[in-house]
């Protein structure tokens, strides 16, 4: 049985691939105290269905390439998409548009460079 694992897309940039974030806790063996442990894997996605933000499900498969062997088994959670603030920003009245007969700005004067400094002769 090939072990599988769930973590999150961090990238879909490459074709057929993406890379998946696991993370874990641990505690110190010595201070019990918890911390977080993340490890990236790279993941074979034949139809490029993944994307940035998934939450998907990976399992182990025979080696691909020099650092792929996983492949995506499936995507359990999309990210969620705020659509009431794209319906908002469609539904806004434009800003003012200012015409030309307005006064243009004034002009700003740009500082003059300064002249180089020669350097001082040290005698000893």
């Amino acid at each position: 049985m090939a072990k599988t694992l769930t973590g999150i897309v961090s990238s879909d940039k490459t074709d057929k691939t993406i890379i998946v974030t696991i993370r874990g806790h641990k505690t110190h063996p010595l201070y019990k105290k918890q911390y977080t442990v993340t490890k990236r894997y790279m993941a074979h996605d034949e139809k490029n269905e993944a994307h940035e933000g998934d939450t998907v499900m990976i399992s182990e498969c025979r080696p691909l390439s020099a650092r792929k062997r996983h492949q995506l088994t499936k995507i359990l959670e999309r990210p969620v998409i705020a659509v009431h603030q794209t319906v908002e920003a469609i539904t806004a009245e434009p800003a003012e548009v200012k015409t030309a007969d307005e006064p243009a700005a004034k002009a700003v004067a740009k500082p003059k460079a300064k002249a180089a400094v020669k350097p001082k002769k040290v005698t000893t």
